[in-house]
């Protein structure tokens, strides 16, 4: 199917299953005002169909690339059919005037995923998490008719929250995609391997590399404490403060527990205690 022409095309998308509920952090919450839950919901829906090409284990790294430029394409106008998600995707977008551009960059990271298996400093994680996680902050932002200079907060929210995503999700991406997004040059610093991935524990090293990278998570979180204060929207305000809260926790419990021994992740009661923490953020 890497040559899905101009015509109309079956939809390209392969749904995996997962929704909203699946995710370690909110996504258009009830904290969220209703009229922006909606448009929120439909960018995710675009953002999770991507993934899905992304990250399935029975397409072809070209087939990736040419359902997700289909994506695009229907997204920016310059075809009417093939996904759905970018259909309804570019209609919510022309309704509350946001730019496509936020959309369109996740796909940059997407197709990434398609084609870029290892990562070789830290530098080149942060430009991927740049447009993987970036573009969902700022076109929440934008949703909402807040200033740009929620952007640099906001920046550092999302990847924090991408980082903490692959340290979760390491020896599963390996395992289901020979995906690896510890850097290279980090574990060559620390003697530690891609490989050490497959272990039932972590090597020292391994472990090295985990903390080195929970203590870039940390600094990105200090800078994001500033997010909530600087939006003005008291409801998206108090979301932003909620998911920084759950990021924090996060990155603790990752600190604290080995996640090739165990799977760590957030519980119900973190969402509780974020919410209540966030009204002392705000």
């Amino acid at each position: 199917m890497n040559d899905l022409g101009q015509g109309i095309v079956a939809d390209v998308e392969t749904w995996s299953g997962k929704d909203r509920g699946d995710e370690n952090f909110p996504v258009g919450s009830l904290l969220i005002q209703r009229k922006y839950r909606q448009p929120m919901h439909c960018f995710y829906s675009f953002a999770r169909n991507a993934d899905d090409i992304a990250d399935s284990p029975c397409l072809a790294a070209a087939d990736k690339v040419a359902r997700l430029t289909l994506m695009e394409d229907v997204l920016l106008g310059r075809r009417d059919s093939g996904s759905r998600s970018a259909t309804a995707l570019r209609t919510s977008l022309a309704e509350t005037g946001v730019s496509p551009i936020h959309a369109a960059e996740l796909l940059v990271a997407f197709r990434r995923d398609a084609t870029t298996l290892r990562y070789q400093t830290i530098d080149e994680l942060y430009d991927y998490c740049r447009y993987s996680a970036v573009p969902v902050g700022r076109y929440v932002l934008d949703l909402h008719g807040e200033s740009h200079d929620c952007y640099a907060p906001s920046d550092a929210l999302c990847t924090s929250l991408q980082i903490l995503n692959h340290l979760q999700d390491g020896a599963r991406d390996l395992a289901e995609l020979d995906r690896c997004y510890l850097p290279q040059a980090l574990l060559n610093q620390f003697g530690g391997s891609v490989e050490d991935l497959r272990r039932p524990v972590e090597t020292p090293g391994l472990r090295r590399v985990r903390l080195t990278l929970l203590e870039q998570t940390d600094r990105l979180n200090q800078t994001a404490t500033h997010l909530p204060g600087t939006v003005r929207n008291i409801r998206l305000r108090l979301e932003t403060a909620v998911i920084l809260g759950l990021a924090e926790r996060l990155a603790r419990r990752l600190t604290n527990n080995d996640p090739l021994a165990t799977r760590v992740k957030l519980k119900k009661t973190d969402a509780a205690f974020s919410v209540l923490g966030s009204v002392f953020r705000r």
